[in-house]
């Protein structure tokens, strides 16, 4: 009996840890500010599938000329992600579409890109994404833009 309770509260002990940690990754991704949630797909043919499939929910957070994407379920203290405001071209701009309502949060708007001859699509709030526009086109003299 006293080792099923012991067992039970190590257990409780770790999940409380866990979640600690986890709280705290996302409180120091969120401390040096300009963050935003934002959904990603990466790599995607020219016809992407709208069954929803793909997507990957994150927080993104502007870091000079580069926008730096974090998963939101993992420990990793560095950006899965890392997008150069030089090297986006903005394709389209859309609502999600069928089974992709379900996979994004309920404001969202998917934003089609290329980065680098990767296609990209991002999905983020209104306000995320005119932010996000008035960064690309925020570039320092020189430096091209691709914004449709």
């Amino acid at each position: 009996m006293t080792l099923a309770l012991l067992v039970v509260a190590l257990v409780v002990v770790l999940v409380a840890l866990g979640l600690f940690v986890f709280g705290l990754r996302r409180r120091l991704i969120q401390r040096s500010g300009g963050t935003f949630d934002c959904s990603v797909r990466w790599d995607l043919p020219e016809q992407p599938d709208p069954s929803g499939k793909g997507w990957v929910y994150g927080v993104a957070r502007y870091n000079g000329d580069r926008v730096n994407w974090f998963r939101v379920f993992s420990y990793a203290p560095r950006p899965r992600r890392s997008l150069e405001r030089s090297a986006i071209e903005v394709v389209a701009r859309r609502a999600p579409e069928g089974e992709e309502e379900m996979a994004l949060l309920s404001d969202a708007v998917v934003l089609t890109c290329r980065h680098r001859d990767v296609r990209v699509e991002l999905a983020m709030s209104d306000d995320a994404l005119t932010g996000f526009l008035a960064w690309l086109e925020a570039a320092p003299p020189g430096q091209r833009v691709n914004v449709a």
